[in-house]
């Protein structure tokens, strides 16, 4: 499957201002099931770009010496060719059947990073939301477990787009019943890392289609998920806005173990709060066919 993404971030000011370096994480990451056939990323003004790879190997291009301006413009384009399409294509190791489990030794020691909690005050409201998903016994087939929690969150929780920067706490999104990706992303995570899941941060694109493969609509924003290391399974995507795993309609520009870490536009200007006039980003993201159609 082929997937195009126009993806604009534009800041406006009052004056022209100066501007520091800045960050992108917008190109997609490749890999044996997505692979990059056209990109392009073009700053106005003019800067210089520089590519990097950064402690969780994401390609991070850093624009520095960027031109005074009231008006930074960032465009990425890309092409994608999305193979995953049957996320559930994997077999569990016999250990990691059922929650909770432990990792071996050798794989304890590179995902510890990923069971850190960052809201373990929340713990009570975590534990409350997730006891109908487990067993008398507190234990659930790992899969299903997964899936069911992943699936209840389109379901009994309202979608809201928030344009404010940060997340809501996990506790936060239990209380109102309602957030943004990036919240329900969180949230994921935070439970999973709960019942001692490693568990990452993904921010990306959501590319839309019907049930025929057909484009419906296209995403008009970025998208977060989380993603859940499962022996046997490697790293494995589950989007609890969607309720789904993720598969070839997703595609990952940066993983992280927090969403702070994972924008896909960041930097500073030099001038006053009042300076700053605003921020329109577009998306569109959208399914373009098969290689052959």
């Amino acid at each position: 499957m082929l997937l195009k993404i126009d993806h604009t971030t534009v800041y406006r000011y009052q004056r022209p201002v100066r501007f520091g370096p800045h960050r992108l994480m917008v190109r997609a990451i490749e890999g044996h099931d997505v692979q990059l056939r056209e990109s392009g990323l073009t700053v106005e003004p003019a800067g210089c770009v520089r590519w990097l790879r950064d402690v969780y190997d994401n390609s991070v291009a850093v624009v520095d010496q960027i031109e005074p301006a009231a008006r930074l413009s960032v465009r990425s384009t890309l092409l994608v060719e999305q193979y995953n399409t049957n996320p559930f294509d994997f077999v569990l190791e016999p250990q990691a059947l059922e929650i909770p489990f432990q990792y071996r030794e050798e794989e304890r020691a590179d995902v510890q990073a990923f069971l850190e909690r960052g809201h373990p005050a929340d713990d009570d409201a975590l534990r409350h939301w997730v006891r109908p998903f487990l067993g008398a016994n507190g234990r659930a087939r790992t899969l299903e477990f997964l899936t069911a929690l992943n699936r209840s969150v389109p379901l009994f929780f309202q979608y809201a787009r928030r344009e404010e920067p940060g997340v809501q706490s996990p506790g936060e999104t239990l209380q109102r019943r309602a957030g943004s990706c990036r919240d329900f992303a969180l949230l994921f995570m935070e439970a999973a890392r709960m019942l001692g899941l490693a568990a990452r941060y993904v921010s990306g694109y959501l590319c839309r289609s019907d049930e025929a493969g057909t484009i419906r609509e296209a995403s008009d924003a970025t998208h977060a998920w989380a993603e859940l290391y499962l022996p046997g399974a490697g790293w494995r995507g589950f989007d609890p806005t969607c309720g789904m795993l993720a598969a070839d309609s997703h595609v990952r520009v940066a993983v992280a173990r927090w969403p702070g870490q994972a924008l896909p536009v960041s930097g500073t200007f030099q001038g006053s709060a009042d300076d700053y006039a605003g921020l329109v980003v577009t998306v569109d993201a959208r399914r373009v066919g098969s290689p052959s159609g």
